[in-house]
């Protein structure tokens, strides 16, 4: 990806359809699809320009005329995977019940494409449709007494932490169930209690805790719990003025 204007232009539909040449018969989205496929499917290194174009029955140099390598394809992928948010919550609603539906939607957008969480790392060009979702969530936080950085980091912390147990999730899911029994912390600590007491307490009363195995909501509770905490802090200054 050494051009991130022409990515730009890409994702964000201001290239050229090129005059000379035969007319389009693809389009981003649809190739786009078959490289999701692919992905979720196989994994993200089974998506060539070869095998994608093989898919839809053209050449790769044909494929070429819409993408120019599987770095911007891939790039395209992402967005159309990630897709449109769903709309916040009606007015009337707390920036809260908003930024929760907006993580567990995030969280399933995730898990549908396990193959995104490499891809997703590091500076990038976002396209519109990632955009947008970090637009929603920053205005569920539109009359919230945060500057714009604080805002921000409230997003990005929500999306640490979605990432995080997304991944996690996905990763469990692809295990063998033989290599998943030994690797469960019971099995570990068994024999092993002296060793490790406190583990062992918590361990016990997990199998009797009715919010076992919900790590997304916990932590996403938790995040605006400490983002209400910040208000509050913010609602008393304003008081003592």
């Amino acid at each position: 990806m050494n051009d991130p204007r022409a990515l730009i232009a890409l994702l964000w539909a201001e290239a050229v359809v090129p005059k000379r040449g035969p007319r389009p018969t693809m389009t981003l989205e649809g190739i786009a699809q078959v490289g999701i496929e692919l992905a979720d499917g196989e994994g993200l290194a089974a998506v060539t320009m070869q095998r994608v174009a093989d898919c839809l029955g053209v050449t790769k140099m044909a494929l070429y005329r819409y993408v120019p390598g599987k770095a911007e394809l891939v790039a395209v992928m992402i967005d159309f995977g990630v897709g449109t948010p769903p709309r916040l919550p009606a007015k009337g609603r707390t920036w809260r019940i908003a930024l929760i539906a907006w993580s567990r939607a995030l969280f399933q957008r995730f898990c549908q494409h396990p193959w995104a969480f490499a891809a997703t790392l590091g500076a990038r060009v976002l396209g519109p449709n990632e955009l947008l979702w970090v637009e929603y969530a920053v205005a569920a936080l539109e009359e919230a007494p945060l500057d714009g950085a604080e805002k921000l980091d409230v997003v990005v912390t929500l999306l640490g932490h979605i990432r995080n147990v997304a991944q996690q999730l996905s990763a469990i899911r692809r295990e063998p169930p033989e290599h998943a029994a030994q690797t469960k912390l019971t099995a570990l600590v068994q024999g092993r209690e002296a060793q490790f007491p406190a583990l062992t307490a918590a361990l016990a009363s997990e199998g009797k805790s009715t919010s076992r195995g919900r790590a997304l909501d916990f932590g996403v509770q938790l995040i605006l719990d400490g983002v209400a905490a910040l208000i509050a802090t913010r609602g008393e200054r304003s008081g003592e003025l």
